[in-house]
């Protein structure tokens, strides 16, 4: 009986990616998130304070969003970031505020973290050429259309609507 376990843990294991994957930044030996990540990751009580802060506090200026929302919703999203740069702190919570108050399909969104040298784990980030974090990635029939790359030239909101026209 133990066998036939521990060979179903085993299979199921192998059968699924790893995610929400928590390592130790080796420059300041806090948690950081490596690879593909969860938004229930950022509830972790290593991340969950500055998450939740910029979630909670950025107002989303919908106004902006409303005549282009439908053409965002036909996107999808690959955010890559890091949990110990400032800015992919202050961006990403902000960023999924904005998706969430348009009804963005979660399923569209596709979360990377990367560590100090812009890995992730194995080969999810070698193919985006990453220069800087936070970089979202929007796609259109699986070509890309359009990245904001650190901080929005003017809003998130502006950026994405700019990018989706």
């Amino acid at each position: 009986m133990k066998i036939v376990l521990i060979v179903l843990l085993t299979i199921t294991s192998l059968g699924f990616s790893q995610t929400d994957k928590i390592v130790e930044d080796l420059r300041t030996g806090n948690p950081m998130l490596i690879g593909e990540t969860t938004r229930n990751a950022f509830q972790n009580e290593s991340f969950s304070g500055w998450y939740n802060a910029q979630y909670t506090k950025y107002e989303v200026n919908n106004g902006r969003l409303e005549s282009s929302k439908e053409k965002i919703k036909e996107k999808s999203i690959t955010i890559v970031m890091g949990t110990w740069c400032g800015d992919s702190r202050r961006e990403v919570p902000r960023m999924l505020k904005i998706l969430d108050i348009i009804d963005f399909p979660k399923e569209q969104v596709s979360i990377i973290n990367v560590d100090r040298n812009m890995k992730g784990t194995s080969s999810d980030v070698d193919s985006l050429n990453i220069k800087a974090v936070p970089t979202f990635i929007l796609y259109e029939d699986d070509k890309e259309i359009g990245r904001i790359i650190e901080s929005p030239e003017e809003t998130l909101e502006k950026d994405l609507v700019r990018i989706v026209d």
